[in-house]
């Protein structure tokens, strides 16, 4: 009697453990699904286009000639060029792609899109000087824009312009980082747990 009672009690016991330990696993699962849906929300308001402006100025002068008669003729065409340009660097972080690993509370970046830079040179022509024999001809100005965006190209590597813009990338990035730390998830980089801002930066700025 004694025993059937003892057999009685222990199933009464596991049972009642077996539904404390459904009710927990439940409700983990329920925080572990709210804060992985809370991370997908905070990446796509992240999601989004990062642009850095700038503008830049130059003055060219461009000149060609035609020679005739072993260059005892020659027909000069020249004019002075002023550029105005305005120059934006953007990352489109909608194309950012990632891995959402739940079970080990990790999120990894696997690619940051490459910027993309746009010139748009507002380009206007003074003392313009040409003959009939050789005039300003669409190949000219072909030559001058290709010049134009060469030159302006140049400026903007040995400007600030592209490294302010990787810096509001980061800054964007970070926020991601902020959310993951709070939450106690890892944050993953080209193998590399980013930790911190500084991670970021040695990542991206190389």
């Amino acid at each position: 009697m004694l025993n059937r009672i003892l057999i009685v009690i222990v199933a009464v016991v596991s049972i009642f453990l077996l539904f404390k330990f459904c009710e927990f696993k439940k409700e983990d699962d329920a925080i572990l699904d709210y804060n992985t849906n809370l991370i997908q929300q905070q990446i796509v308001n992240v999601g989004k286009i990062v642009v850095t402006e700038g503008h830049f100025a130059e003055v060219i002068t461009y000149k060609d000639q035609d020679d005739y008669l072993m260059g005892v003729v020659s027909f000069e065409k020249k004019a002075i060029v002023i550029v105005n340009a305005d120059v934006t660097v953007a990352y489109d972080l909608h194309q950012m792609k990632y891995d959402i690993d739940e079970k080990n509370k990790t999120i990894t970046i696997t690619n940051i899109p490459k910027e993309e830079i746009k010139i748009s040179p507002d380009i206007k022509y003074y003392d313009v000087e040409q003959s009939k024999l050789n005039p300003f001809t669409g190949d000219d100005y072909n030559k001058i824009n290709k010049m134009v965006k060469d030159n302006l190209a140049k400026k903007i590597e040995k400007s600030s312009l592209k490294s302010n813009a990787k810096n509001r990338l980061i800054s964007e990035l970070s926020k991601m980082l902020i959310l993951t730390n709070t939450m106690g998830w890892k944050l993953q980089y080209e193998g590399k747990v980013i930790e911190n801002e500084a991670d970021f930066n040695q990542k991206i700025k190389g």
